[in-house]
This record gives structure tokens, C-alpha cells and sequence, in this order.
């Protein structure tokens, strides 16, 4: 007499010592070959209940060699590496090439010399941004927050080191072949320790700031510390800057120096008691950098030299009756205006949560889009109501304008290289992205200009470099 097949009740787990696929297909097989034997059905039940209840099997079906290497692979292809990262990093390699060698012959592209933005005034936010989009993607995962941060020290140190070397002014530029440097009048600002400033800031908020994980709650408060912080750095910012009195103050002429009889020099008076004001002579930035750095460290050859009051002639010297500030020495990547710089690198750092916590290319863009926006709207909101665009002093809404540029530019990016996969394009942008610190070390101290000049015919005189500038002044 036959007898119906009843599907019991849910038991325990069982552990299959086969692999889940390979077990269940065997075991179907079995039972319907015995059904089919007129055997009773309670075998099939059995493995009926196993197809429909949860099972574990044992987790070794293959070696572990195998299993590790789908475990690397998987993990590669759900962290695929943005190449638009590298794109742009190698974008800012390509700009700061193109006006340190390019704004002599097209000064439109050369720095402002005060107030407005020039294309060389993109570069530096534009660094500062892609240097926090990176750390969002290195400290993802933060197991040790001690040790994390004493690489972020060590690595931001280094970073600050190599830029002592390379702008401090050991090596001579192109005027020269020699090398060396004056402890005593050595430049400890510049491009590069201006970005370890930032990143240091930026990576101390990510490894120690909360913040909260929840999907549905927007980034803005999401890592409301963050804002929180680079909010902070702009009011003592502001405070500064227009709170500071700033007294009348002095300094020695060095390049006056040798036309003086010996043991002697010229001394300049300039006049200020003033506080807020943003003006090449009398600001706050140069009177801080003046006290804590002291004058004989700050960069020489200040931009705003390029300005009609100081009169510059064809060959770079200050005519007779300028204003005496004009002569003065003044650093543009001075302490005060670091404190917008590292806000700068924790925009980018938001920048870089949405890449690393959103999947969809459209869930990116809109977020990208919204504070790019939102930013740029800011800044020229401020640039209206006379807060000026100044990389100088890296204003508040020269900070905002350049910041939602860097966003905006590498939203492009992001489309035609990620999306859209013309990588062609951009591969030598791409390779100077995974090679910028070495491409910025050989440029910024002119070390590829120098060996090339080190070989010339008969006279150090006679080499391709000189011969290549003297023909862009005759033309």
C-alpha cells in the first residue's frame, strides 16, 4: 500500500562534509533513484528539508590556497582602484609645470599678484583637495587608531622635510650651479609643507572624530565633527586676520646689502597701526609668520612684486621710489592662511567619503554636484560683499571658490574616466598622478633643468638652457 510523503517538522542544522552545491545535487539524485526502487519516501524527505532548511556545511571543500585566492580577488573586484584619482593628481603635476615654466612667457596663467584668480591659483587647492579625497580611502578601515596616527605623523613629517629641502633654498635655480643654503635665512614654508599641515589635520579628523553610520542620515551630518572642526579653523581664521593689531614694523634690504659700505645695511620702516587690513604691507598673515618664523626665513620674492605700485623692471629689479613693502620678504604659505589651507583638505576629505561609501556612479555625482554648488555659490557670495579671492592669505572665499573648482573638476574626471573608460585620454596624466611626488621634486628645485644645463660647450655659459631662455627674451 502506498504511502503519502509527509515533510516532518524543522530539525537542527545538519553539516554536510561536502561542499553545498556538490552535496545537495548527489543527495537529490540518490533519493529519486531510490524513489524510484519503491523505496519509502522518507529519505527524499530528508533531503527536502535540507534544501529548504538552513544547513552549514563544513568550510573545507577546497584547499585554502585556493579559498584565500578567491577571497584576494573578490576583494579587487568590489575595490576597484579610481583611476580618476591618479588622473587628477597627475592634472595638478601638469598645471604646476605648465605655470612654473609657462607664466614667464604667459603671465595671464602666472599667480595673481594680489587679489583675483589666475590659472597657478588653482594649483595649491587643487593639491591640498586630492590629498584629502586620498585619505578618506586609506583610513576606511581604522583598527589601531594610535598607530595610525603615528604613521600619519611620520608620513606628514616626511612631507614637510623634502619640502625644507627642495624650497628652502638649497638648491639655485637655473641662474646657477651651485647648491647650498644659509641656515640662517633658510625658507621653512612651501608647497609641500603646506600639505602635510593639511594632511595631518585632515587625518587626525578621520581617525579620531565620530561619526555617525547610519545609511539614511545625509554625510553633512553624518560627520558633523568634521564640520565642526574645519568651521573652527575659520573663525580663529577670521579672528585673526581681523582682529590682530598689527604695529609698524621693519626689516634689512638683502639685496641691497652689497652696494653698502661693510658692516652696514639698509633698513626699511614700514608704517601699519592697523588691524584688519588685507593689504600686501599691513596684514595679519605677514606680521604673524614675521614673529614666529622671523623675517629672514620667509620666501623673497613675493608675488605681489608683480604689482603697477612696486614698478618692476623687464629684469626682475625693484625701480628707485616704490613703496618700501615692496622690498619686504613675505610667505604666501604662511601659518595663518595653512588654517583655510587644511579646511580645504578636509573638503576633499568629504569628497572622498562619498567615493568610498556610495557604490552608484549617480548617488556620487549628486552628492559631488550639491557641494560643489553649494560651495562655489558661498564663495562668490563672500567675493561680492568684500571678503577678495587671494591666494596669498588663502581667504575664506578663495578657499570656497577653488575648493568647489577641484570638486567640479574632478566630477569630470570621474565621468570620463570611470564612466565612461577613456582612459586613452588621459594615461599620461594617469602616470603622473602614480608618479607626483617624484615629478614635483624633480620640478619644484629644477633638478631635470639643472642637469641639463650641467652639460654645456666650453663655458658653463654655453648650455641648451640658457640658450633656450635667451631665445624666448629676444622674441
Amino acid at each position: 500500500m502506498k504511502r503519502a510523503c509527509s515533510v516532518a517538522a524543522a530539525r537542527p542544522r545538519r553539516r554536510i562534509a561536502a561542499c553545498p552545491s556538490l552535496s545537495l545535487s548527489l543527495s537529490l539524485s540518490l533519493s529519486k533513484s531510490r524513489i524510484r526502487r519503491g523505496l519509502t519516501c522518507r529519505d527524499f524527505n530528508l533531503v527536502v528539508k535540507m534544501a529548504e532548511f538552513n544547513y552549514e556545511p563544513l568550510p573545507r571543500c577546497r584547499p585554502e590556497e585556493e579559498q584565500s585566492d578567491d577571497v584576494v580577488a573578490t576583494s579587487i573586484t568590489r575595490s576597484p582602484r579610481i583611476i580618476s584619482l591618479d588622473v587628477f593628481r597627475g592634472l595638478c603635476v601638469f598645471l604646476m609645470v605648465l605655470v612654473d615654466y609657462g607664466g614667464s612667457v604667459f603671465p595671464v596663467i602666472a599667480h595673481s599678484p594680489w587679489n583675483g584668480l589666475h590659472l597657478a591659483d588653482f594649483v595649491m587647492p587643487f593639491f591640498l583637495f586630492v590629498a584629502g579625497i586620498s585619505l578618506a580611502l586609506v583610513y576606511k578601515k581604522v583598527s589601531d587608531k594610535v598607530d595610525a596616527t603615528q604613521k600619519a605623523f611620520l608620513r606628514a613629517l616626511k612631507l614637510f622635510f623634502i619640502g625644507v629641502l627642495l624650497q628652502g633654498g638649497y638648491f639655485h635655480g637655473i641662474t646657477s650651479l651651485t647648491y647650498g643654503v644659509d641656515i640662517e635665512h633658510i625658507r621653512w614654508m612651501g608647497i609641500l609643507q603646506r600639505i602635510s599641515i593639511g594632511y595631518i589635520v585632515a587625518a587626525l579628523c578621520e581617525i579620531w572624530l565620530p561619526s555617525q553610520w547610519q545609511r539614511e542620515i545625509d554625510f553633512f551630518r553624518k560627520y558633523a565633527w568634521h564640520w565642526c572642526t574645519a568651521c573652527a579653523l575659520l573663525v580663529l581664521y577670521l579672528g585673526l586676520s581681523y582682529g590682530l593689531y598689527v604695529p609698524d614694523w621693519q626689516f634689512e634690504d638683502l639685496s641691497s646689502t652689497s652696494l653698502l659700505p661693510d658692516n652696514s645695511s639698509l633698513v626699511y620702516m614700514v608704517k601699519c597701526s592697523t588691524r584688519g587690513d588685507l593689504e600686501p604691507a599691513c596684514n595679519a598673515a605677514g606680521m604673524i609668520d614675521r614673529y614666529v618664523i622671523g623675517i629672514n626665513h620667509l620666501y623673497t620674492k613675493p608675488v605681489y612684486r608683480n604689482l603697477k605700485e612696486c614698478n618692476i623692471s623687464s629684469n626682475g629689479q625693484i625701480s628707485e621710489n616704490p613703496p618700501l613693502w615692496c622690498r619686504a620678504p613675505f610667505d604666501p604659505e604662511g601659518i595663518l592662511s595653512s588654517l583655510t589651507a587644511a579646511v580645504t583638505c578636509i573638503i576633499g576629505l568629504q569628497y572622498g567619503h562619498i567615493l568610498a561609501q556610495l557604490q552608484g556612479h549617480r548617488e556620487r555625482l549628486n552628492n559631488w554636484s550639491i557641494f560643489s554648488i553649494s560651495l562655489l555659490g558661498l564663495g562668490f557670495f563672500l567675493a561680492l560683499v568684500g571678503v577678495p579671492l587671494n591666494k596669498s592669505l588663502y581667504t575664506v572665499s578663495y578657499m570656497l571658490v577653488t575648493s568647489a573648482s577641484a570638486g567640479i573638476a574632478f566630477s569630470a574626471l570621474y565621468i570620463l574616466v570611470d564612466i565612461y573608460g577613456f582612459r586613452q585620454l588621459t594615461s599620461v596624466l594617469e602616470w603622473m598622478g602614480k608618479h607626483s611626488l617624484c615629478l614635483f621634486a624633480v620640478i619644484s628645485s629644477n633638478l631635470a633643468v639643472i642637469a641639463i644645463q650641467g652639460l654645456y660647450w666650453k663655458a658653463p655659459q654655453n648650455n641648451i638652457v640658457r640658450w633656450i631662455v635667451t631665445r624666448f627674451q629676444h622674441s
